[in-house]
């Protein structure tokens, strides 16, 4: 990756089938003054050529000839190598099944086709707080940033890979990990923690149930819980909200903002 000062740094590697597209797409990121990306037609082409040389970002189509954009993040989350390389995907799709899966394995936006110059300045930026948000604030407070316990729960490997990378970028370094509600209330009855961070739909125990427990069962009762997740429906959230959950964040969401969020809930009280 290279040494990153802002967007015009950033090493960008794009994938999209369509030629016309590919010079859409690099147009723009001209218009921002960014450099050329280098082109590709398919998956297994960028995944291999991402092992040579490592990107700081992958732009990527929904359809490939060979796989999904979706397919191509996931491998991506699951190998060392590449887990923590940035992610946009670019896709006229607008159906929550095939969205979905992306938004789970963690990518910094999805920007819709055709969109406009300002989206994809916003995304980039997203994409610059993933790459280096910087160290969390939180000065005054009894908590040292380097032995705060997180605890990520989701039943997404890539997921929690992602999740794990935009905490540990924030300087956490002691994060555990459960697949599903259970798992995690299992955990917390055993281990202290100083934040949770959990998704909402998931096997065994949901998002909301794991609050319930964490605020009603559990003796970590005051433990600060943020929610990422991808889940649409109001009604849910609100049970979510009423179960006591500290903060909720769409996915795909901002570094920024969860850092913004995080610093906000591990704050002293009065501060």
């Amino acid at each position: 990756m290279t040494f990153l000062t802002g967007m015009s740094d950033l090493s960008i590697f794009l994938v999209e089938p369509s030629s016309v597209q590919s010079q859409f797409i690099e147009a723009r990121l001209g218009d921002l003054d960014i450099l050329p990306p280098r082109v590709f037609r398919d998956g297994a082409t960028v995944f291999a050529a991402m092992h040579e040389r490592l990107p700081d970002l992958v732009i990527s189509a929904m359809y490939l000839s060979d796989m999904t954009g979706a397919e191509l993040v996931e491998k991506m989350r699951v190998d060392d190598a590449l887990k923590g390389v940035a992610f946009i995907l670019i896709s006229s799709e607008t159906k929550l099944q095939y969205l979905d899966p992306v938004r789970q394995a963690g990518a910094c936006a999805i920007l819709p086709k055709p969109f406009e110059t300002g989206q994809l300045r916003a995304a980039l930026s997203a994409t610059l707080d993933y790459l280096k948000p910087g160290n969390l604030s939180l000065d005054g407070g009894d908590i040292d940033i380097e032995n705060l316990r997180v605890l990520v729960v989701d039943d997404s490997r890539s997921a929690r890979t992602y999740s794990r990378q935009v905490l540990g970028n924030m300087g956490i370094q002691h994060i555990i990990e459960a697949e599903n509600g259970l798992q995690a209330a299992e955990i917390i009855q055993e281990q202290f923690f100083d934040l949770v961070v959990t998704d909402y739909n998931m096997p065994e125990m949901d998002g909301r149930e794991l609050v319930e427990f964490i605020r009603g069962k559990s003796w970590q009762s005051s433990v600060p819980v943020l929610m990422i997740s991808s889940e649409r429906n109001q009604s849910r959230l609100a049970a979510v909200e009423q179960a006591g959950v500290s903060a909720i964040c769409d996915k795909p969401f901002e570094p920024a903002l969860i850092k913004s969020l995080l610093e906000k809930m591990l704050a002293p009280s009065g501060q």
